[in-house]
């Protein structure tokens, strides 16, 4: 009975922070003097996903970095409800839990390490650390070293992170990556389960999410020599 109450915990954990929608109507971001991507518009409720797709350099990572309060929009701003997160970026850090490209995971340090680290930088119960080890597949490996583990189990324990973190909002790069076939079960069901809980998710990917949510494409930079070509051939094609 205590096992099946300490999945539930770590299936649903903790979300810290009010029911409010996080949103934007005219966020302008710039990245080494260029406009990456101009009056982005998006919205995202509690129990909702944000699917964000595009190319290479449109700004995914970019934006799921504006999201994470770790820069600042060139224009416009990012509202909890309607509080500018910039205006208290204590309280939008402890509602948000960020999963990057890099795995941030040290040689020496066990997977239980890791684990309980992240609990408690979280301010949340290190007790659960088993149950979450169990739920993303690791529960036999929390005695080994990172530098023994493989890709995919460092990106497993990347998600242990994520249930243990307490937060609202999951801002996910990527999240498939060196996931098998397994692991992309595993990390749908974490996420569906996440937003049966109120939660939120903004997802930036390549690949295909089985997960329901609203859709944001990132055109990608057009260069003004890329518009001026378009207008001639445009202007060709209907004369």
């Amino acid at each position: 009975m205590r096992l099946r109450r300490a999945r539930a915990q770590a299936t649903l954990l903790f979300m810290n922070a009010p029911a409010e929608p996080l949103w934007s109507d005219t966020l302008t971001c710039r990245r080494g003097g260029r406009r990456v991507f101009t009056d982005l518009a998006f919205r995202v409720a509690p129990g909702e996903a944000l699917i964000v797709t595009g190319p290479n350099g449109a700004g995914k990572s970019s934006l799921l970095r504006l999201l994470a309060g770790l820069g600042q929009p060139a224009e416009g701003a990012i509202y909890w409800g309607r509080a500018n997160i910039a205006d208290d970026p204590v309280s939008h850090r402890a509602r948000t839990a960020y999963l990057g490209h890099l795995d941030a995971i040290k040689p020496r340090a066990t997977v239980a390490d890791h684990l309980a680290l992240a609990a408690t930088l979280a301010g949340t119960d290190a007790g659960n650390v088993p149950a979450v080890a169990e739920r993303i597949g690791l529960s036999g490996l929390l005695a080994r070293p990172g530098r023994l583990l493989s890709a995919g189990q460092r990106r497993r324990v990347g998600l242990g992170r994520l249930l243990l973190s307490g937060a609202t909002l999951w801002l996910l790069d990527e999240p498939t990556n060196a996931l098998d076939t397994a692991g992309q079960t595993l990390l749908v069901g974490l996420l569906r389960a996440h937003l049966a809980g109120g939660g939120m998710i903004v997802a930036a990917t390549h690949q295909a999410l089985d997960l329901a949510g609203r859709k944001l494409v990132l055109p990608g930079f057009v260069s003004p020599e890329t518009i001026k070509v378009n207008s001639v051939i445009a202007t060709l094609e209907n004369s």
